[in-house]
């Protein structure tokens, strides 16, 4: 049984995901210890649990350790079950970190898929729903899978109750990607989401985001929700270029100014433009996994983050890649993975 510790790099729960990930893929048994351990609160939390419980179902794996806190797993998969699944988070924890922990798998699945995902869909420290629909998936189905994802309804931090919807067409084998320039821009548009919040708050998020930014005033538009589960805001930046779209998120906290939550996201997109690549900080990181799969791809980007670096030192652990990373500029760094 291969044993994968949980505690190197940058010790989050990716580990656990991509090792979950390939474990069903692999039809190989694993160990994951010291889950999480890199985290203020340690060990499995709500939406690493139903990760684990995901994987299970669409596995039919047996498992040890899945409970609340625990540090430590043992999973034992038996088959890849295609077909129509239910998973809950029961929190507002990430429905779409969720996704990502089966999605690789049932795309080896004999047969079409139907996921109905409960639970947060706009969650900090997390892939939103839009960074799915306009960045991640676009890419995956250049890579020739056939995955569409539906908001039936958002689940904001902290309340959740969101439900969203993803049918999953088999793609046995992923082509692989080479993401080097972006192209000529096409759109931009900084949106404001309020959940049962006023529109002042929108309305003074999208005046900060202006004054960093300088776009034209129709980039920026407003969006009032009323109903649904608690309060929640979000800003969503998305920058639309010839090769790839980019999605930068910032979320409201209590105590955070509103200003200081559109600053914060909008120089992140204004950093990116900068550097003059097509690809931003996270997207990078939720891009290694397929191209891994695929065997061989190429990107760049901006700076890569611990959570990069730590996801390319487990797939080469795992898959047995080469993967490299160079710097080729002030702004920009070149990854390469390779057979």
């Amino acid at each position: 049984m291969l044993t994968i510790d949980g505690s190197v790099g940058e010790g989050g729960g990716q580990i656990l995901r991509t090792t979950l990930s390939l474990s069903l893929i692999a039809q190989t048994p694993v160990r994951i210890t010291s889950i999480r351990k890199g985290r203020a609160r340690p060990g499995l939390m709500r939406q690493h649990l139903t990760s684990v419980q995901a994987a299970a179902a669409v596995g039919r794996a047996e498992v040890t350790g899945a409970a609340i806190g625990s540090q430590e797993i043992v999973f034992r998969p038996t088959a890849i079950v295609p077909g129509a699944h239910t998973f809950r988070v029961g929190s507002a924890g990430s429905t779409m970190l969720v996704l990502q922990t089966v999605l690789p798998a049932l795309l080896r699945a004999p047969g079409p898929s139907s996921l109905t995902l409960e639970g947060g869909t706009h969650n900090p420290m997390a892939p939103p729903f839009d960074f799915l629909e306009l960045a991640y998936l676009p890419l995956l189905r250049r890579m020739g899978t056939e995955v569409a994802a539906t908001l039936v309804s958002p689940g904001f931090y902290p309340a959740g109750g969101g439900v969203a919807r993803v049918e999953i067409a088999p793609a046995p084998a992923l082509a692989p990607l080479e993401l080097l320039e972006r192209g000529e821009i096409r759109g931009r548009r900084v949106v404001a989401t309020v959940s049962n919040l006023p529109r002042h708050v929108a309305m003074r998020e999208l005046d900060a985001a202006a004054a960093v930014l300088g776009w034209a005033p129709e980039c920026f538009r407003p969006s009032v929700l009323t109903g649904g589960h608690g309060p929640g805001n979000v800003v969503t930046i998305a920058v639309e270029s010839e090769h790839v779209t980019e999605v930068f998120t910032g979320f409201g906290e209590k105590g955070v100014l509103a200003e200081t939550v559109a600053t914060k996201v909008a120089e992140e997109a204004r950093d990116y433009l900068a550097a003059g690549v097509p690809v931003g900080e996270h997207l990078a990181d939720q891009l290694l996994l397929p191209i891994a799969l695929a065997g061989r791809g190429a990107i760049r980007t901006v700076r890569p983050s611990s959570h990069t670096t730590t996801h390319l030192d487990l797939l080469r652990n795992l898959l047995g890649i080469r993967a490299s990373v160079e710097q080729i500029s002030e702004r920009a760094w070149h990854i390469e993975i390779g057979r």
